[in-house]
């Protein structure tokens, strides 16, 4: 089967076939990459220490600050190439590959010398302490060099998954979790590298992979391939991109501010251990957040497509099998905090004080999960619609317009235990928030099916 057929096949096809054949790699491949982030942590915990873990969970911030950069780009345009495939407009289509390469380039070279110039002020603001900045900055000195790698790497993987070549950004992703573990081992063990041993691990990984990638769409065989023309940027296409995705870039940066927040309060009322507590349960809760995520980008492409076919009941359908699914991990997420939260903790430590921090922060941060995976499906599904503002809105809720207050005003009357109960009440709050919104959505849907109905 060539390129064009499997593209019109997202209108055809029976959509939980759909939906397995386009999500499974798609979930294989980000649950691998949340693995190998665990492996550094794994590798720096125990190799390096207790702090160094600390020093790493202040440059979350920073990474899902180059993600939002990164998913602004990448995302908008894999959405944006998913419907102009849904109106057989493949022109368009190939241009937009184009302009996401160019823009990929701009945006990962600009970020990495800002965020060069004025390193250590930003990991102080993002709640780096005299003990943990020396490792905070070797990390990102690395990472920051190497930006631009990782902005055109994960940039190509969604639009492979928009190209309809799922298994191969499911392989991409797969061989980048094994380069990574195997430069651990390496850097990290035997050459004794330390945390900038992990950080030129990930970047090398990831330099492969997009060497991979860039032959897959050079094939000129295929409906989208790279060729000449079509990296001139024309402002109808980038503000198409950007248009759509706005709402993971605010979502990204929500996610920065969040951390940013939550790092400065945990300093505060427990120290720089609470910190490492919380990059032990970040740690964790991201393997299953990753699932939903990949879940969510095997969605992509099939309401993309059918929303631009006008194929409604297709669409409702995917909505549905993406939900179900989506409860089903988060329920077995909420199972493993709270039934082996030791376990997980001692993967990353041997340290009896950082371990039962841990432990504590696992069950907390994970209570409301069984409800979480609805909230990030209903997010998505506008976004893949074109929705933007009420992506937006529902991206921003849950992190910026409900997590921040509680984390000002819970820590007040309750201490460390108030940074920690945040979490989960947020949760409950942008669960209940998505679907009123959902509801009222389908009833407008349901009145237009109705309308049409009617001679």
């Amino acid at each position: 089967m060539d390129n064009k057929e499997a593209t019109l096949e997202l209108g055809t096809k029976p959509v939980g076939k759909l939906l397995a054949q386009y999500a499974m790699p798609a979930m294989i491949a980000m649950t691998a990459a949340s693995l190998y982030n665990i492996i550094d942590r794994v590798f720096i915990g125990q190799v390096v220490g207790p702090l160094a873990i600390s020093g790493l969970a202040i440059t979350f911030p920073f990474i899902n600050l180059g993600a939002a950069f990164g998913a602004a780009v990448g995302i908008g345009a894999s959405t944006a190439i998913s419907v102009k495939l849904g109106q057989r407009d493949y022109e368009t289509a190939q241009n937009i590959l184009g302009n996401t390469v160019t823009l990929n380039l701009i945006v990962g070279i600009s970020f990495s010398i800002v965020c060069l110039l004025f390193l250590d002020p930003i990991l102080r603001f993002f709640g780096a302490s005299d003990a943990t900045i020396p490792y905070a900055r070797s990390f990102m000195e690395v990472i920051l060099a190497g930006n631009v790698i990782s902005h055109m790497y994960f940039g190509m993987n969604a639009l492979l998954r928009a190209a309809s070549k799922p298994r191969q950004a499911m392989m991409a992703t797969i061989f980048t979790v094994f380069m990574n573990i195997v430069l651990d081992v390496i850097f990290i063990w035997w050459w004794h590298w330390g945390i900038r041993g992990a950080a030129f691990a990930t970047v090398i990984s990831q330099a492969l992979a997009l060497c991979w990638q860039m032959k897959q769409f050079a094939d000129q065989k295929a409906l989208l391939h790279l060729k000449r023309g079509i990296y001139r940027l024309k402002k109808h296409l980038v503000e198409n991109i950007i248009s759509i995705g706005i709402s993971p870039f605010l979502m990204n940066t929500c996610a920065c501010i969040v951390v940013i927040f939550i790092n400065n309060q945990l300093v505060r009322y427990g120290g720089d251990l609470a910190v490492g507590a919380y990059g032990i349960a970040n740690s964790i809760a991201m393997i299953f957040i990753m699932f939903i995520i990949g879940l969510n980008q095997g969605m992509q492409p099939i309401a993309g497509y059918n929303y631009g076919a006008q194929q409604t009941d297709r669409l409702m359908r995917v909505l549905k099998y993406a939900i179900i699914a989506a409860t089903c991990i988060m329920i077995t997420a909420w199972l493993i905090a709270h039934l082996a939260p030791y376990y997980c903790a001692r993967m990353f430590t041997t340290s009896p004080e950082l371990i039962e921090q841990a432990i504590k922060a696992l069950k907390i941060n994970m209570m409301m999960y069984p409800i979480i995976g609805y909230q990030m499906v209903v997010t998505n599904f506008f976004q893949c619609i074109g929705k933007v503002k009420i992506s937006i809105f529902l991206s921003l809720s849950r992190q910026l317009l409900f997590l921040i207050p509680l984390l000002l005003i819970l820590p007040q009357f309750f201490g460390l235990d108030g940074v920690w109960a945040s979490l989960p009440v947020s949760d409950i709050i942008a669960a209940i928030t998505a679907a009123i919104i959902m509801t009222i959505y389908m009833r407008r849907i349901r009145r237009q099916n109705v309308k049409e109905v009617k001679p």
